[in-house]
Order: C-alpha cells, then structure tokens, then sequence
C-alpha cells in the first residue's frame, strides 16, 4: 500500500512538470524566478541565455523521490569505493599530478593523498562528473514542491556562477541534484570554496586539475582540517566496551577523549598494538553499528564529514588516501 501511495504521488509531480499539464505555471514561476535574479544583480542576458531552452526534467524528480534507503552494510559499500581498481587508478593520479599536488598541499596545509581520495570518491578521478545541464536541474528542483527554497537559493548562486564567467551554460554539467565538476560542489560550495589556482580568470572545477585540487583544499582547510594529523585508524574495542561511548551515526555523539583516556579503557590498534603516543583527542564511529568495525577518528574525520556527512563516506576517504598512499 505504501508503495502504491509513493508511486502515485510521483506520477502526480511528473505530470505536474509535464508540458501538457503545467507549462504555463512553469513560465510564470520562471518569471518570478527571472526579476528575483534582476533584483540580485544577475543580467538579463545571463538569464535568458541560461534558460534558452530549459524545461523541467522528470528523470530528476524520479531520482529525488526514489533516492533508495541504505540496504548496504560498510563492507559492501567499501568493498566498492576502496577498490583495488581505484586504489591503483589514485596511485597512479597522485604520481602524475605530484609536483601540482605538493604545491597545492602546502599552500593550504593538506596532503595531497587526501586531494585524490576526495576526487576519486566524487567523481572516479574526473570520469563520471554527471551529465546533466545544471540550470535545468536545478531549476526542475526549484520548480518542485518538495525542497523549493533550498535549490531556489542554489539555482540563483548557479545564475551568479555563470555571470561571472567561470564556465558556458553549455558546459555546466552536474549531477541530476545540481552537483558541480570533478569536485561535485553545489553552487554554494563553489561561492565559498573554489578557487582560480592558475589565475586564469576562471574557477574551473570543471576541466582544470589545478582548480579542481585547490578548491577541495580550500574547503577542507576552511572547515579545520590539520596538516599534522591522519583521519583515524581501525581500532579494536574490549569485551564489555560501553557501546554508548561511539557514534553510530554522521549525528554522533562523538565522545572526545585522549588517546591515552582511550587505552586506559582498552581500545587497541586493530592488530592488538597500543595507540599512537599523541596528546591529542579522538573519537570512536562505528559506520555498521555495534559489533562491526570500530575506527577512532581525528579531527581531520569531522573536516570529511561536513563536506559530506556520511561515515560511511568520511570512512571510505580516510581508507582510500591511506592505501592511496601505501608504498
């Protein structure tokens, strides 16, 4: 019965943005949506050229609201994301882009091994970047009933994007939700983060490596990431451990203690070692819950999960950049 209601209410919404059913309310909202991006400084030209052309897409809404629960424990979901293909296809990147890297790493205080596990988690090294034209998707999600304000306010930023020449509304590609270029930055993200690393007058997260590495280092070192730290470690927690000491989901809590606070309660490295010898504080996440692999986690960890806020994902970069890294 459920499901029949949540098929229902999706051919309600594809009808809803078909041209038979609503085209007219299509272009008086676009209209709307057209002297809102005026009165934001954004020319008439911009958006004109913008929206030649742009329809609702019903792909996107049938995306938006069939978006699958989690059925994958972190294994699975590992077994594809820290792949061996991907590890040698990152290794083989960080050697090509080295001496970019390292200068990029620097600059910002982030090491490169981090840089490429990023890329090559979004985007499969600049390979799978999303074939969708971003006004359009943007607008189809505006346009919608479901989350309105928030792609409203990104598809005015995607507006302001194009203004200030940074990439052809031709070439401005993403994900069917709006996700930009090889770093996947929504319009919001790229406002705050990306950056024109070979001064060329163009933030091009798109197309060029330089941009694409910068930007992802400027958004982790603006969120607090650390130079001097890893992400964390797998960990191995004592019988008895007190479960309601780790976090079992991207909301926490996270419990910060000293590594050394951490021992006492006897937590060891997976392999049975002691902890590193560190006065810092590290916190214990369990991406599978109690009885799965437990990880304790740095403050690096926390700079992963703002930009995407999965412990299955923060994990899977921290996994990736470490074997990225192995010799």
């Amino acid at each position: 019965m459920i499901r029949r209601i949540l098929v229902l209410a999706t051919l309600l919404s594809l009808a809803a943005l078909s041209p038979a059913g609503a085209q007219d309310d299509f272009e008086t909202w676009k209209a709307g949506l057209r002297d809102d991006a005026l009165a934001a400084g954004i020319s008439a030209m911009t958006f004109d050229t913008a929206f030649d052309g742009v329809a609702p897409i019903p792909r996107i809404i049938e995306l938006d609201r069939y978006q699958p629960e989690r059925t994958k424990t972190f294994a699975e979901y590992r077994k594809g994301s820290v792949s061996d293909t991907r590890v040698a296809r990152g290794r083989a990147m960080l050697a090509e882009n080295r001496a970019l890297l390292d200068e990029i790493g620097a600059q910002y205080g982030v090491q490169p091994r981090f840089i490429v596990a990023l890329w090559g988690l979004e985007t499969n090294y600049g390979a799978n970047t999303g074939g969708f034209p971003v006004i359009a998707a943007l607008a189809t999600l505006a346009y919608d009933t479901r989350r309105p304000e928030f792609f409203r306010r990104e598809l005015l930023l995607a507006l302001q994007i194009l203004q200030e020449g940074h990439i052809a509304p031709a070439d401005m590609k993403g994900s069917w939700a709006g996700a930009m270029g090889q770093a996947q930055f929504m319009p919001s993200s790229f406002m705050r983060y990306a950056h024109d690393q070979d001064g060329d007058g163009h933030k091009d997260i798109w197309g060029t490596r330089a941009d694409v590495f910068a930007s992802a280092a400027t958004y982790l070192s603006s969120v607090g990431w650390r130079d001097d730290l890893t992400w964390g470690r797998e960990v191995r927690l004592p019988e008895g451990f007190d479960m309601a000491l780790a976090a079992a989901s991207p909301r926490g809590p996270f419990v910060k203690k000293l590594l050394s606070e951490w021992e006492a309660l006897g937590v060891r490295r997976a392999e049975g070692g002691d902890l590193p010898d560190r006065d810092i504080e590290g916190a214990i996440v369990l991406p599978d819950g109690p009885g799965g692999e437990a990880y304790m986690v740095y403050a690096n960890y926390h700079a992963l999960l703002d930009w995407n806020r999965s412990l299955f994902f923060a994990t899977s970069i921290g996994l990736l950049s470490d074997r990225i890294a192995a010799p």
